[in-house]
């Protein structure tokens, strides 16, 4: 029998996924189009109207491509790879608050959900190279486990500086805690590691060495094709959504603005003034999650790609000596000045 409770999940599950599926779909049409203007490509802009339909048209075109799958491969573990990695990075989505009173759970440990949900989507990189019984697949996943696990030491080792300046592990309450001053302008250094660290996390240019073509044809996703290549594809694209969205959280204020409302009323004594308050605006954060977005894309054009043992050593020899740095100064930092948050959510 189904129940209201039951409806109600249905729905909130729709109102994650549908969106997350749209988006992305829409960055791959602004990826083209962004390095067609940078690299004088024509780019998608013909099909449809300002070439809108170039999403839907890729779409269409996997979906009724043949399925291939290789003789010798464990066909369970082949198909449950792509599984695993596109529900766990949609599975991030739900902690996202949209707006002050807009998300799907409002989980008090949402950031450690979010490193949880992450780490996870690493086991169907692994399993799709493993199971697909080729040399090249194999590789692949190899060099991205090692680059997911390595460089999300330095993902978490940043969030954990940030949780030390908030007291709280809550999405909603870290974004509140940036209404004076955004994060970005303090942590300028650990947000720059951070943003690093993302591109490197979604095995994008110029750290893509998981899906170097011209090493390994297409990395830990050679063998497959079809329906299930798609899979791997929304999976990329709605982790690089999501990593935008909390470089936004973190060091932008998410939903919040950029130029706090009560302060230009005040400034210029407009008290009498009725303006629309948009503070709290979920439009803040899809603007500062599609500038990240135009980073992503900017750095796969402009970059080179690096080796991965430059890769691995940037990570080990530069980035965590600097963020070990941070984690033993900002503490002392922090208690001699005697900001230390009074947020009892921890507990």
């Amino acid at each position: 029998m189904i129940t209201l409770s039951s409806i109600i999940s249905i729905i909130e599950g729709l109102l994650v996924i549908v969106p997350a599926l749209l988006s992305v779909a829409f960055v791959t049409i602004a990826e083209r189009k962004t390095m067609a203007s940078m690299q004088r490509r024509l780019g998608p802009n013909i099909v449809g109207y300002y070439g809108l339909l170039q999403a839907f048209a890729d779409a269409l075109k996997l979906l009724l491509k043949e399925y291939v799958s290789p003789t010798q491969a464990n066909i369970i573990l082949f198909f449950l790879g792509p599984i695993i990695t596109l529900t766990f990075s949609l599975l991030g989505y739900l902690v996202i608050p949209y707006n002050l009173g807009s998300y799907i759970s409002d989980y008090s440990l949402g950031i450690l959900y979010m490193l949880a949900v992450s780490s996870l989507s690493t086991y169907g990189i692994l399993l799709a190279g493993w199971s697909a019984n080729s040399k090249y697949a194999f590789l692949g996943s190899l060099r991205s486990t090692a680059q997911l696990i390595s460089y999300e030491l330095i993902l978490s080792s940043v969030i954990l500086l940030v949780i030390l300046l908030t007291g709280s592990l809550n999405l909603i309450t870290i974004i509140e805690s940036q209404r004076i001053v955004n994060f970005l302008f303090p942590l300028f250094p650990l947000f720059l590691i951070f943003f690093i660290g993302s591109i490197a996390e979604t095995n994008r240019a110029p750290f893509d060495l998981a899906e170097a073509e011209s090493e390994l044809v297409s990395g830990f996703m050679t063998e497959h094709s079809s329906i299930i290549f798609v899979f791997f594809f929304l999976a990329e694209y709605a982790s690089i959504v999501l990593i935008c969205t909390l470089n936004s959280i973190l060091f932008l204020g998410g939903y919040l603005s950029i130029i706090p409302l009560d302060l230009i009323i005040n400034i210029f004594n407009i008290n009498n003034i009725i303006f629309i308050n948009i503070s709290s605006s979920s439009l803040n954060l899809a603007l500062k999650t599609a500038i990240f977005i135009f980073i992503f894309i900017w750095a796969r054009a402009s970059f080179p790609r690096i080796r991965f043992d430059q890769l691995m050593s940037i990570c080990w020899t530069i980035l965590l000596p600097i963020i070990i740095a941070y984690v033993i100064v900002m503490p002392c930092i922090v208690y001699g000045l005697s900001i230390i948050p009074t947020n009892n959510s921890l507990f």
